[in-house]
């Protein structure tokens, strides 16, 4: 009676499989992975370390994400600035004035592709008031071109431009307002070196324009340098009698310049110079990008010293847990399981930590603005400032295809710091291991 008692039990506890049958990550190796990542007294040491190596992931993707999404947005915002006070393509006599610009414009404007043409009197200036003095950029435009700029007829308060053509003010910006102690209806006093010719040389030109009005593009660059004034006012300003500096042109597809070009060379008929917004901001967007790359590889790095952290502790892990393996293979355990049962303890790390580092980056990125004045609030200082930087706001641009990239890269990372310690595992005499244990 108690052999055949004995024997049902034998019976029971015979695989219905041999081992070789077992389907890959079945069940059963997610749940000896599962129970080696959780901690246990005598392992602390070893969960410490998979948590570090969880955190330095966490936090690696975290900022890589963070950080390519404020450079993307700082290059947008940036770019969309430039391209939205400055022209896509800078028309320039060459060898006679621009005495016709209306039929110049008129031309362009004919050309497929072009948003609109604007001409101006550009000339540099000293302004100053009571309180203190800069330098400044004065562009005599027309009210009608002006309410094309978007950037700037947009944060005017309305009825501003109304009558601009025909009135002795000028527009300033919030920046600039603010260095001179201006307010609308203040008196802003320019001096111009290009005066008026004497038999004792050229004397500056010194005269007092009212505050129309007060825009704010955004950039601190602009606000705090740009002075717009009526055409005609500008033109007698700077001696440039019914004539035009330069006409710019604005396109509808900002990255077609170089087509543009040559369909408003054919179209001019006459000597210009042509000069586009990718010659003019060449330097400062190659600075760009070449930062933005460098700071993709130094912060890889934080990702690959997880990685890394990942290998040190599954080799403690398998170290720690040989006899259990011996066990599992003396009771016919495969090395393929062995091998697979690390390989997911490791890469859940990597996973989860990944996981965890996007949704960090995205939350960040989300309220990155918020997170900045909280800070500044925090600490009593300004974090970003806009001279040094440009923008008065701190910008975030996640990208789907590099943030998709991140998360490849993390895994990939991640899976192959798993590898070493997988096949060491599998590698493991079974009766090498109970004979030292």
């Amino acid at each position: 009676m108690a052999i055949t008692a004995i024997r049902d039990l034998l019976g029971r506890l015979k695989p219905t499989a041999p081992p070789d049958g077992t389907v890959p990550f079945a069940p059963f190796e997610w749940m000896i992975a599962g129970r080696y990542l959780r901690a246990r007294r005598r392992e602390g040491f070893i969960s410490v370390i998979a948590g570090f190596s969880f955190l330095g992931i966490m936090l690696g993707v975290a900022t890589l994400i963070i950080v390519m999404a404020v450079m993307n947005g700082f290059r947008q915002e940036l770019l969309a600035k430039i391209l939205g006070v400055n022209g896509h393509i800078i028309v320039q006599p060459l060898s006679s004035p621009l005495t016709d610009y209306d039929d110049i414009a008129k031309k362009i404007s004919a050309v497929h592709g072009v948003k609109f043409v604007l001409p101006l009197v550009e000339g540099q200036a000293l302004a100053s008031s009571v309180s203190n003095a800069g330098g400044v950029l004065v562009r005599g435009v027309r009210a009608q071109d002006l309410k094309h700029i978007k950037l700037v007829a947009d944060s005017l308060p309305p009825g501003t431009l109304d009558d601009f053509d025909n009135s002795d003010g000028v527009l300033i910006g919030r920046r600039l307002a603010e260095q001179l102690g201006l307010r609308v209806g203040d008196v802003l006093t320019l001096v111009s070196p290009r005066g008026a010719v004497t038999p004792m040389g050229t004397t500056p030109r010194i005269k007092g324009y009212p505050v129309r009005g007060i825009y704010e593009v955004g950039m601190s660059e602009y606000d705090a340098v740009f002075v717009f004034m009526p055409l005609a006012e500008a033109q007698a300003y700077f001696n440039h009698a019914d004539e035009a500096t330069a006409i710019e042109v604005y396109l509808n597809d900002p990255d077609d310049v170089e087509n543009m070009r040559t369909a408003i060379t054919q179209a001019l008929q006459r000597p210009v110079v042509l000069v586009d917004w990718r010659q003019r901001n060449a330097t400062f967007f190659s600075a760009l990008e070449v930062e933005r790359n460098v700071m993709f590889m130094i912060l890889t790095l934080i990702v690959l010293v997880a990685a890394l952290n990942i290998i040190s502790g599954l080799i403690m892990l398998v170290k720690d847990k040989g006899q259990d393996i011996a066990i599992l293979r003396t009771m016919g355990a495969s090395r393929g399981t062995i091998l697979r049962v690390f390989l997911i303890t490791g890469a859940s790390i990597g996973f989860l930590g990944t996981l965890c580092g996007v949704l960090l980056g995205v939350l960040v990125c989300t309220n990155i603005e918020d997170i900045r004045q909280f800070v500044s609030w925090l600490t009593s200082t300004e974090l970003f400032s806009p001279e040094l930087y440009f923008l008065s706001t701190l910008p975030a641009d996640m990208n789907f295809g590099e943030t998709f990239s991140v998360v490849i890269m993390a895994l990939v990372l991640s899976l192959l710091a798993t590898l070493y310690p997988s096949w060491r595992a599998a590698r493991l005499d079974p009766v090498e291991a109970l004979r030292y244990e």
